[in-house]
């Protein structure tokens, strides 16, 4: 038995990608779904999910959101969203997932769950869009 208050237990959230395939190419449809559990519903003020791409590495960071979905316990039935829900998405022609030495682009499925009383809690599914070749120089 645990010592913390049980309104200090995050919920548990879970995305999946149907077909479980993890790469992508420009214009694919990508297909999830994603579910909230152990949380009672009253206790959820605002669900955002999303489908978003970020740099990391040398220089300012870059984030740029393509999907974008926020639902309130007014939008669901019975004010309940914890159960599965569908996102469906065409996933762009650019930014393409890129891993070099200076810069890399990540895209990923954020699920982001606001509790009444406790602040936020938050889950990233990480996938590739497209296949970006490094280039390695010629030796002369």
């Amino acid at each position: 038995m645990s010592d913390r208050p049980s309104d200090s237990v995050d919920p548990l959230l879970s995305i999946c990608l149907a077909g479980a395939k993890q790469s992508f190419s420009a214009g694919d449809e990508l297909v999830c779904e994603y579910q909230i559990d152990a949380i009672d519903p009253a206790d959820i003020q605002a669900v955002e999910v999303s489908v978003v791409w970020y740099t990391e590495g040398k220089g300012e960071e870059d984030m740029g959101v393509h999907y974008f979905e926020r639902r309130l316990p007014s939008d669901a039935e019975d004010g309940d969203l914890r159960p599965m829900r569908r996102l469906r998405t065409r996933l762009p022609n650019s930014p393409l997932s890129y891993a070099g030495a200076i810069l890399t682009i990540r895209w990923c499925i954020r699920l982001r769950v606001f509790m009444r009383r406790r602040g936020d809690s938050v889950m990233e599914y990480p996938f590739t869009l497209g296949a970006v070749p490094l280039r390695v120089p010629a030796v002369a």
